[in-house]
């Protein structure tokens, strides 16, 4: 009889393992994000290593300095014919000055800072009426006596105009030997914004160490003018929020050889926000003192009510750049975690052997996520995985595939995930190796429909389709997809880079920015073995370049990983042309 009932329990047993298991297979292809084996770190482990949070030091260190503004602004002693201005006044922004002065009577403001040839005078108006004048002036040239242009207008329609000098020092050594060359610039059609206000931000990749700590991000006119530069080390990241402020990458210490700080500050170098995280991950193997010491990577956006999502990796000894994290723009602490080993299939990441790289100590970079959107239309993410050679949407909140636009072949996806692959209506660039992937923001509105805009590398990575294998390392090239998310197509609506060839093949990095309705900005990032990089504006109508600059010279570590065209005075958000 006990022999019979033991017999029973271990039938029973056996029956629960076998349904735990399947139980753990269908829930990996169904997309859930709940479930983990012993090589997927969990999200409360995740959260412990990195350990965000907000910080508040720096922002303390320049209560002084907005102190002694304030102080100089309402003291009176300022007047339109006696202009008090600060030269980078937080330290970091020495293209920007602060002018402050009072009026007798209530009066708004308009002031520019007069460039050396047409469009290239930059310009603000300030719409309020008041007596007390505090202005951000931001454009400045270096090592240049500026000459700025206050313009004073009463409610009574008089005004007056008072013109001030601001002379700034040179840029430093690390950007002065950048040879920037500007070979078509044709200002009518260039998108430069109200008041020519945009400049062309070229976003660095700075890495760790003590030479490349100097590779700042800088911003220039259409004549390839610096305007503006700070002399934060930034790496990567390098955006504009829905407040107009900017959100880098950066250091607590210049001195460090290693990033750990988003840090919010507008153009002039004011910090309102300082999120600190854990630099130090899990070494190669146990009892390794190495380090792998930036947490986040390539991307983070803003979220609509203000977090941000900024992708990481795990901190564990085996997989890289395949995980994202939620931090709370109120808190500073980490919200969610999505682990990209817990949505697509395990054999991706168990058996990936297309890329090897010394950086990441023998870890695995199965997935390199290189880029992350948020579609607000249906609460979806959209992400670019370089090494996997594909474009993804999945819920927000649930983690469910929506779709998958994939370089690989077919048969390489198991069965239950190829009813998620988007196949193509006519010939299509299939994306290999590619780069920041976001929405044609005036597609957005569309009913089951959407654009998205990549920079193909064009780089087989592992098994891919034959014609994107023929055409690997041949060209690079912005391209444009409209996808019919309802019957899972899509479609190639335009591109650039295949006429030019070979020279302008990015192995890495790169980016395909909307400007306007008709105008792509391309950041052809890694050329000539990452000492070049090539920034074209174009018309996606007529397909002819619009501004083209080639920056040479760049210093180790220092290349245009993207290129963005943001406004020193920004109005609006405005998604898929601020990302």
């Amino acid at each position: 009889m006990h022999k019979k009932i033991k017999r029973l329990i271990a039938i029973i047993v056996v029956a629960l393992v076998a349904g735990s298991a399947y139980f753990y297979e269908t829930s990996k292809t169904s997309s859930t994000s709940k479930v983990t084996t012993s090589k997927v770190r969990s999200a409360s482990a995740v959260k412990k290593d990195i350990n965000s949070r907000l910080v508040y030091g720096e922002i303390n260190a320049q209560k002084s300095t907005t102190k002694s503004l304030k102080n100089k602004a309402s003291s009176g002693k300022y007047t339109i014919n006696n202009i008090y201005t600060k030269l980078n006044p937080y330290g970091v922004s020495p293209l920007t000055a602060m002018a402050i002065f009072k009026t007798d009577k209530a009066a708004k403001v308009s002031y520019t800072v007069v460039g050396k040839t047409a469009k290239t005078s930059i310009t603000n108006s300030v719409s309020k009426y008041s007596k007390s004048h505090s202005l951000q002036i931001l454009g400045l040239y270096a090592d240049y006596n500026n000459t700025v242009k206050i313009k004073v207008t009463y409610k009574n329609g008089q005004s007056v105009t008072k013109t001030i000098h601001i002379k700034t020092a040179k840029v430093p050594s690390s950007l002065s030997s950048i040879k920037i060359k500007v070979t078509k610039a044709n200002k009518k059609k260039m998108e430069t914004g109200k008041g020519n206000a945009k400049l062309t931000f070229m976003v660095r990749t700075t890495i760790s160490g003590s030479k490349e700590a100097k590779n700042f991000s800088f911003g220039i006119d259409a004549d390839g003018a610096i305007r503006w530069y700070t002399t934060r080390p930034t790496s990567h990241i390098f955006k504009q929020l829905s407040n107009g402020n900017l959100l880098i990458w950066t250091k607590s210490k210049a001195s460090n050889s290693y990033f750990n700080e988003l840090v919010e500050m507008n153009y002039e170098g004011k910090i309102t926000r300082t999120y600190r995280l854990n630099h130090k991950a899990l070494g190669k193997a146990k009892g390794s003192k190495k380090q792998n010491n930036n947490q986040i990577h390539h991307d983070v956006t803003e979220l609509p009510n203000q977090d941000l999502i900024a992708t990481v990796s795990d901190g564990g000894r085996t997989y890289v750049e395949d995980t994202m994290i939620v931090i709370s723009h109120k808190t500073g602490k980490i919200t969610k975690v999505i682990n990209m080993k817990n949505i697509l299939p395990s054999k991706f990441y168990q058996k990936y052997t297309a890329t090897k790289s010394n950086k990441y100590m023998g870890k695995r970079d199965w997935f390199h996520e290189n880029s992350v959107y948020y579609d607000k239309t249906d609460d979806s993410l959209i992400i670019s995985s370089r090494n996997q050679n594909l474009v993804m949407k999945i819920d927000y909140k649930t983690q469910k595939i929506k779709w998958i636009l994939s370089g690989k072949k077919r048969s390489a996806w198991p069965k239950s995930y190829r009813k998620y692959l988007l196949k193509a209506s006519g010939k299509i660039s299939w994306p290999g190796g590619q780069h920041a992937a976001i929405v044609n923001p005036s597609t957005l509105g569309n009913k089951n429909s959407l654009n998205v805009l990549i920079f193909n590398n064009n780089v087989a990575v592992g098994d891919t389709k034959k014609s994107l294998k023929s055409s690997s390392g041949k060209y690079s090239e912005g391209v444009e997809y409209k996808i019919n998310e309802k019957t899972m197509t899509i479609k190639q609506v335009d591109s650039f880079g295949k006429s030019l060839g070979s020279k302008n093949f990015a192995n890495i990095i790169g980016s395909n920015r909307y400007l306007n309705a008709t105008n792509r900005l391309i950041d052809f990032g890694w050329l000539d073995n990452g000492d070049a990089a090539n920034v074209i504006e174009y018309d996606s109508k007529t397909n002819k370049q619009i501004f083209n600059v080639k920056l040479t010279n760049l210093g180790s570590g220092g290349y245009v990983y993207r290129a963005e065209r943001f406004s020193l005075f920004p109005t609006k958000h405005s998604y898929g042309s601020n990302e």
